[in-house]
């Protein structure tokens, strides 16, 4: 399409800003142009089709091309130098020829509709948002103006067609839209397809014009062993629970074609509010398709999804707080300068305790693995800055400002958050080497694995012994309580439920309804997204090369590759073939350098060779807990950017799915042919 390069993968003129080629009108040099572009579905295309609606990005030329402007193939890299062509001749109008027929004159007037809609969707520009200047003074929607531009540059086509059709196109154009979806999904559903196996992830609920959405997400390794992850769509997820499960799963592999018997995992994001019906949706998966395995997402620290996880008061209460400290200190550096400033005073005689708050405020420590540590840390010169702000004696903060810590400040006087934020620390104590290890290299991520068993058995004891334990976390509460006046009771929401007769004790309600709560909750559900089937595959992470040469062993260990042995192609062999692997990066020497993780590991020549470990590696990299780098996480970062920074009034189902999947290239004619086929009138 015209904003982006017609290249296969290549994100040229979208999210890497490069100059864009129109492709040559002359069909031979038309046709050099498609084989060094490696798109097939474009073969069959008229050259005059191609110089209309393709482009070739800077990228793919030579520099001194791009300086001159004048591309041709022989500066095409890589080509053999060719005799220099005469200049290229101006494209003929469209009409010079002969007149086109009636079907050949819809194809074109539909084809520039399409196009409007793809390029407004994918600079993220709702087609059919319409503003006011005022209300006697409606303007133009989005598609309506650009619509507009192109008929008074003199397309006469779209002018006759667009005078015959326009009463009737508000509904076509919410059809064209669909079709647009429709087409771009089926693209990416086909590409998941044909790669093979995948896990299916999902992202935190959002709501979008009154409407719960589920965002689905496809973490699976591509034609080029590739990691990536594709963006299929937001799902309603309003309903009771059952029926949600069964709709959502129903219209993934059923409306959207998703081939779930490959599905090998499921992660899912969620807070406690929704978690039943995404554990009800995760239980689904695995009832019906047994191979995806539930496993932890790693778009987030181990015990930040842990404390997610749990539908406790308590803890949502902590989270969401926790959620608008880190949106209240984003609004301004001075807001944060401020805060460090006030922690020197309270610190005044601490230098070293205010050194190590203020290196915690200058990073994202909402979002770290030893959040609740710092949370405590923080705490009580935090909730007296935040009365400062609130009070705003000396003006310098807007209204704004002033209320959202007003609010931050009330979550924080209340002892459930107190108590909640200090048996999270406490707890989460135990899971955070493993946290940080699991975003770590392939060497880490298996000690990690091989350290949960007891990990889970520490937790465990605490559980059995939660008398003593909270005995020490509630005096460490009271205490911090008793400095910073915040009054130890038990939540007026609890109270209203229960007896007038019934005597409720302070610290007893806290031990069964917070410390033991917490404590049990993080137990089980590490249990099961760091199950059996999760650590036996975390296994052949020691298959890495560089673990492998940190292992020093002389011989593999078979277990690591036990747990794979049905999904290789040739199981007879597969056992030499780990030798010959193992062999092969044991005895390099320490100055060679040694891949580090499974990405590395796949894009590695060597690995045609070993067709049994690629399977294994493979399979490997589609695990949701691994981390992707940046550049194989582009996807994801579109959505949260999408989710971020667009106002809610503005956002729509279609349009963030357009925006967020505008790399996929689109061919007009098939558009057409969909939207035919869906509507035949």
């Amino acid at each position: 399409m015209l904003s982006h390069c017609a290249v296969s993968n290549c994100t040229g003129g979208e999210s890497d800003s490069q100059p864009l080629f129109r492709f040559p009108l002359d069909s031979e040099r038309c046709k050099q142009w498609l084989e060094k572009c490696q798109r097939e579905d474009l073969i069959d295309k008229p050259a005059e089709q191609l110089y209309k609606y393709e482009r070739l990005c800077g990228k793919h030329f030579q520099q001194s091309a791009i300086d001159s402007a004048k591309p041709n193939e022989k500066d095409i890299k890589g080509r053999k130098k060719m005799k220099k062509p005469e200049p290229e001749p101006e494209p003929e109008s469209a009409d010079s020829t002969q007149p086109l027929s009636e079907e050949d004159e819809n194809r074109e007037y539909l084809k520039s509709l399409f196009e409007i809609v793809l390029l407004l969707g994918g600079h993220n520009i709702s087609p059919t948002y319409q503003g006011e200047d005022s209300e006697n003074n409606p303007t133009l929607s989005n598609f309506q103006a650009l619509l507009d531009y192109r008929i008074q540059s003199g397309d006469d086509i779209l002018r006759k067609k667009w005078d015959e059709n326009k009463e009737k196109f508000p509904d076509e154009l919410n059809k064209m839209i669909e079709v647009c979806e429709q087409y771009i999904r089926g693209k990416l559903v086909e590409e998941v397809t044909q790669s093979g196996n995948f896990s299916l992830i999902t992202d935190n609920l959002v709501t979008i014009s009154g409407e719960l959405l589920l965002p689905v997400f496809v973490r699976f390794v591509d034609k080029t062993n590739s990691q990536r992850e594709s963006f299929l769509g937001l799902v309603c997820f309003n309903g009771e629970e059952d029926v949600v499960a069964e709709n959502v799963l129903n219209e993934i592999s059923e409306k959207w074609g998703l081939k779930m018997e490959q599905c090998k995992g499921q992660a899912h994001s969620c807070s406690g509010t929704h978690s039943s019906k995404i554990k009800k949706f995760a239980a689904k998966v695995t009832e019906r398709f047994p191979a995806a395995v539930l496993a932890i997402r790693s778009t987030q620290t181990l015990n930040i999804s842990l404390a997610n996880s749990l539908p406790l008061v308590g803890v949502q209460l902590v989270m969401s707080t926790l959620k608008k400290i880190g949106a209240f200190f984003s609004r301004s550096a001075l807001l944060g300068a401020e805060f460090e400033q006030a922690i020197s005073l309270f610190y005044e005689d601490r230098a070293e305790k205010a050194n190590a708050l203020k290196g915690y405020c200058q990073t994202k420590w909402t979002d770290s693995h030893n959040v609740f540590e710092i949370g405590v840390e923080i705490y009580e010169s935090l909730l007296l800055w935040l009365d400062s702000v609130n009070d705003n004696e000396d003006v310098r903060w807007s209204d704004q400002v002033a209320h959202e810590a007003m609010v931050i400040s009330k979550a924080l006087t209340d002892f459930e958050f107190l108590m909640t934020l200090i048996v999270l620390k406490n707890i989460t104590a135990l899971t955070q080497a493993i946290g940080k290890n699991m975003h770590g290299n392939a060497a880490d991520i298996s000690g990690a694995a091989s350290s949960l068993p007891a990990v889970l058995q520490s937790i465990k004891e605490v559980a059995d012994n939660i008398d003593v334990y909270h005995e020490f976390w509630y005096e460490e509460a009271t205490n911090i309580a008793s400095v910073v006046d915040v009054t130890v009771k038990v939540p007026r929401s609890f109270l209203r439920k229960q007896s007038e007769s019934v005597a409720i004790h302070q610290e007893n309600y806290y031990k069964e309804y917070v410390s033991f709560a917490v404590v049990s909750g993080i137990y089980n559900e590490l249990s099961e997204v760091v199950s059996e089937h999760v650590l036996k595959t975390l296994k052949g992470l020691a298959l890495v090369p560089a673990a492998i040469e940190q292992n020093k062993s002389a011989k593999p260990d078979e277990d690591c590759v036990e747990f794979f042995k049905s999904d290789v192609p040739n199981a007879d062999s597969f056992s030499a073939e780990l030798n010959c692997w193992w062999v092969k990066w044991s005895k390099k020497t320490k100055q060679e350098s040694f891949p580090t993780n499974v990405q590395d590991t796949l894009q590695l020549a060597d690995m045609k060779f070993f067709p049994n470990m690629l399977a294994v590696f493979r399979l490997l990299a589609i695990l949701p807990c691994l981390s992707f780098d940046n550049t194989s996480n582009v996807v994801y970062q579109r959505f949260s950017r999408y989710m971020e920074e667009v106002p809610d009034r503005m956002k729509s189902k279609s349009v963030a799915f357009m925006n967020i999947n505008s790399h996929v290239q689109c061919d007009l004619d098939s558009l057409v042919d969909l939207f035919v086929k869906t509507d035949p009138k």
